[in-house]
């Protein structure tokens, strides 16, 4: 099944898909890596929401599930964001070895949706993003995620009648989570924080901000830029073997192809909003939290890599400890990977966590 709406009228016009579908589109035949989850049959589907935010701006959501099945429990619903520069859509659900995580996932019976926010991925571009970066500030800021994250909850949690749902944010995007939980935990299941963003001790490796002027609308990213970058902090006998061949060229075709504009630039750049580097030099660099994660009373996963150069270990594990109303919690340190280990050679440890802990009965209730 592969539909493009937004749930509550005619279909809206559907952006190039990525992914390749079974005939008519109907279901995905999912061929399994080594260790993967077994193959299967999966319906995908897409809907574009309206964003509050700006009018004529739609916001991409996608999702996969086990074929012909359309009920789920809340506890195997999944909601996914990405982080401050590159799309879910294109990391989410990229086909490594033939199975994205997005397929792991729904090939052990859950109803997983991602959403890329506007500007970016396969969402609508705001106005800002056609005039050039300097003329307008930083927009959408981590509330403003928030919001859209709430918008699709609601739609999920509408579309298959259940009060609460699983979540789960990357980098940026645990910010987002974060925030989103600590005022909605009546909507949600469980947590899963891939990576999180706390304050930093020294100016964290993200994207560089405005250097004390303001922050611009977006900024570019290159190619090669993004490769250095998801390297950085990687010893040097381990960078030849990290990524499997072909990965990162697949990964790169597939982000870079979704901002349009950028692509016809050269060298072709990917342009990202830039309203996380407003909020990280405001709040995360400022040593002033925007969110307070003790407001988080549902359980919650982090999961971290040794190599994480962006966000390190050390904040991960500060963030845990203010985890304090969560009625459990669990801390996961993968060894060899990057803030990029969700498309690296140990992906699999990482899908197996996200399954092993969403799966699992209360460990309280064992007692």
């Amino acid at each position: 099944m592969d539909r493009s709406h937004d749930g509550q009228g005619p279909a809206m016009p559907r952006r190039r898909l990525f992914g390749t579908l079974a005939a008519a589109g109907l279901a995905a035949t999912i061929a399994p890596a080594a260790g993967a989850a077994p193959a299967g049959r999966l319906d995908r589907e897409e809907f574009r929401l309206p964003w509050a935010g700006e009018a004529g701006v739609d916001i991409y959501v996608r999702n996969k599930h086990p074929a012909g099945q359309n009920t789920f429990p809340g506890e195997r619903i999944l909601l996914f964001v990405h982080g401050s520069t590159y799309p879910a859509s294109t990391a989410f659900d990229l086909p490594l070895a033939g199975m994205s995580a997005m397929d792991y996932l729904a090939a052990q019976g859950f109803d997983v949706y991602l959403v890329d926010l506007p500007g970016y991925g396969q969402s609508g571009r705001p106005a800002q993003m056609s005039a050039p970066a300097a003329d307008n500030p930083a927009f959408m800021r981590t509330p403003d995620a928030a919001a859209v994250v709430g918008q699709v909850v609601d739609f999920i949690r509408k579309r298959r009648g259940v009060d609460k749902i699983d979540l789960m944010g990357w980098s940026w995007g645990t910010s987002t989570m974060g925030l989103y939980t600590s005022t909605h935990n009546d909507a949600v299941n469980r947590l899963v924080l891939y990576a999180p963003q706390w304050l930093a001790r020294t100016p964290a490796l993200m994207a560089a901000g405005g250097g004390g002027g303001p922050t611009p609308a977006y900024r570019s990213v290159s190619r090669d830029s993004a490769k250095t970058r998801w390297l950085t902090g990687v010893p040097e006998d381990k960078k030849a073997d990290l990524i499997p061949p072909g990965w990162f060229e697949q990964w790169a075709d597939a982000t870079f192809a979704t901002d349009a504009v950028g692509a016809k630039q050269s060298p072709p750049v990917l342009r990202a909003p830039n309203g996380t580097v407003a909020d990280k030099d405001a709040y995360w660099a400022a040593g002033k939290p925007l969110y307070d994660p003790g407001a988080i009373t549902v359980p919650v996963l982090i999961i971290h890599a040794e190599w994480d150069a962006d966000l390190p270990s050390y904040q991960a594990q500060e963030y845990f400890a203010k985890l304090t109303h969560a009625p459990y919690k669990r801390f996961v340190e993968l060894g060899e990977g990057t803030h990029t280990v969700m498309m690296e050679k140990n992906r699999m440890q990482f899908l197996r966590e996200i399954a092993a802990f969403l799966t699992e009965s209360d460990p309280q209730a064992l007692n």
